[in-house]
């Protein structure tokens, strides 16, 4: 069975980005961001849905990160899922998911720190965003085993 692993998540930090280098000189980044969703319920109050991820980040994006983003600064990111499992110290399992970005791209208006930085609407790999999310849904057809099928459904969707 074919499987496929990509995330496109736009939010703003929660915190500062925490930044560490390994024994073998690999930056790691780690910072969270929250992603909101806005919906009605039945009887017509709107509500916010937030999510918090936490996003790690290696080598140079996440030296970009580190220099670029703090605290409350929206972000554009791609990355895969990836689940960590450990155990207490009292024996109890846990698991978290969390996302390892990819790439990435600025938004919202220009820091003072980032005023050297060209805005763009392509992600850090050098590719749109739009390109990407094309991709994810050319992806879908051709993986499937009925990409016929998959096709319809897609042109039945109203967005």
């Amino acid at each position: 069975m074919a499987s496929f692993n990509k995330v496109i998540l736009m939010g703003n930090l929660t915190r500062d980005p925490e930044v560490r280098i390994t024994q073998h000189g690999v930056t790691i980044c780690k910072f969270a961001i929250a992603v909101s969703r806005q919906s009605k319920a039945l009887d017509g109050t709107s509500r916010d849905e937030t999510v918090f991820i936490d996003v790690d980040a290696f080598g140079k994006h996440g030296e970009l990160i580190a220099k670029y983003f703090t605290k409350g600064r929206p972000i554009l990111l791609e990355g895969r899922l990836r689940m960590d499992q450990w155990e207490t110290q009292s024996g109890e399992k846990r698991s978290k998911l969390g996302v390892v970005l990819e790439g990435f791209q600025f938004v919202g208006p220009r820091g003072e720190d980032d005023a050297s930085q060209e805005s763009s609407n392509t992600t850090t790999s050098g590719r749109p965003v739009s390109e990407l999310v094309e991709d994810l849904s050319q992806e879908k057809v051709k993986k499937s085993k009925r990409p016929d099928v998959d096709a319809r459904i897609d042109e039945d969707v109203p967005f």
